[in-house]
């Protein structure tokens, strides 16, 4: 399942039954994450929750390729060949964990846009920092069918005497500036595209579909992409924040409110999250607009939708059980969510609940095909790995999803920016646009 590398991109070892992984730990001070990404070349990735755990790697002990149908079998394959008979003193914490994502559709190409971002990948990297709330780990991995132990160690010992090194953990300098901005969509044909979907729907053949757009920013100096994802930590502490930088040409990254799925064990948690409205100037306006939410028959409906497709996907992995409604308050964006959870009748494995999800009614539609065949027959750009899963895994199949919106593609002077909506039948293509330029607030407010 390994694919040829794209031009650009480090090589790495082929997973085969004949090379073994070494892992080897050690405890650290905390670090500044983004002077140790700052300090290392591509890949890059980053991957944090908002409940302690945090993630970031450089170089590539190994990568996992995979596209087409198959991609998520595929890549929990060589996984699986890759940790067999590991040896590795981390069980816990800073224990391997294949870092990556999927691309939204299965048919992905890593061309224009998006060159360097396969169908699928997933990099073991061959440093990897750890941290959460008992403290932080410094990780060296690599595989192979000889693997010297005593320069595994010999490498964590140097890459440990580099971080002491770093400096604070702080944005470097400012944020690069936007000189324009361009709408991949323009205002009249979104409306288009929206009273188009609505027509569908009303005729039968939808009940929803999400639509995304694209903004396309042109930026007055290079964007400096971990000094990007230390400023989304500050002003987005309750979101997720993610990197993914297979080249030195540009990296995706973002700060989700949605958590796909967190698996552990027997144990599933996962969400739904539909219907956006803005903030209030005031604590008494801010809750009127959260109200909004909860009164609002069209978001009520849409919600209604998520909720019972994801219990329905869930269902034949065990019991699943449905949470109380709340409002998610973000920085400048409320939404409805509704907590879901199962307990499943064996533990398989992280990527089987991705691939059962993916993609929910809140990035898709419904029905799945039919919605699907509408974006790509409506949408004006290449999606990528946009609104797709992006997480970690590790042996045992545990692992944690995020979906990759509020999300962009930035590099040199350039960054494209993503954003989306869910269509149902009383929609209206004005607020539909008014709530996408929320949507793309959290990463330009970073650029600006």
């Amino acid at each position: 399942m390994e694919r040829a590398r794209s031009e650009g991109t480090v090589a790495a070892p082929a997973v085969g039954t004949d090379g073994v992984l070494v892992s080897r730990s050690r405890p650290i001070p905390d670090v500044s994450y983004r002077a140790f990404l700052a300090s290392r070349k591509p890949p890059r990735l980053h991957w944090a929750n908002f409940e302690g755990l945090e993630l970031a790697g450089a170089g590539a002990a190994v990568r996992l390729m995979a596209d087409g149908p198959d991609r998520f079998a595929a890549v929990r394959a060589s996984a699986e060949t890759l940790f067999d008979d590991a040896d590795c003193t981390n069980t816990d914490a800073p224990r391997p964990r294949l870092v990556g994502g999927f691309a939204f559709s299965d048919d992905h190409e890593p061309t224009d846009t998006w060159a360097g971002f396969e169908a699928a990948e997933f990099v073991l990297p061959e440093v990897q920092l750890t941290r959460t709330e008992d403290g932080t780990w410094l990780t060296v991995n690599r595989y192979g069918a000889h693997v010297d132990v005593t320069a595994v160690e010999a490498q964590l010992d140097r890459a440990a005497d580099a971080i002491t090194d770093l400096p604070a953990m702080r944005p470097r300098g400012g944020s690069p500036g936007v000189r324009s901005t361009r709408r991949t969509t323009p205002k009249e044909v979104w409306i288009e595209q929206v009273a188009d979907a609505v027509e569908r729907i009303r005729l039968g053949d939808l009940q929803k579909v999400v639509l995304g757009c694209a903004l396309e920013v042109d930026l007055v100096g290079d964007v400096d992409l971990p000094d990007v994802l230390e400023r989304l930590r500050r002003t987005y502490p309750n979101c997720y924040r993610f990197l993914v930088q297979p080249t030195d040409d540009a990296g995706f990254l973002g700060a989700p409110p949605e958590r796909l799925v967190k698996k552990s064990g027997h144990r599933v948690l996962t969400e739904a999250l539909a219907g956006s409205v803005g903030r209030g100037g005031t604590p008494e306006a801010d809750e009127t607009l959260a109200q909004s939410l909860v009164d609002s028959e069209k978001i009520q409906h849409e919600q209604r939708l998520v909720v019972d497709t994801i219990c329905e996907q869930l269902a034949p992995l065990g019991d699943v059980t449905e949470g109380e409604q709340t409002v998610r308050k973000l920085n400048n964006i409320q939404h409805l969510q509704t907590p879901i959870t199962a307990d499943l009748d064996t533990e398989g494995h992280v990527l089987d609940i991705v691939e059962a999800l993916h993609p929910t009614p809140a990035v898709g539609g419904l029905p799945p095909e039919t919605a699907a065949e509408t974006i790509r027959e409506v949408e004006t750009f290449d999606r990528g790995w946009y609104a797709a899963p992006i997480g970690w895994f590790d042996a045992d199949g545990d692992g944690e999803f995020l979906v990759g919106i509020r999300s962009g593609l930035a590099g040199g002077k350039k960054a494209t920016l993503f954003a989306g909506n869910g269509i149902v039948a009383d929609s209206d293509p004005q607020e539909e646009w008014d709530e996408i330029q929320l949507k793309y607030r959290p990463l330009l407010d970073e650029l600006e």
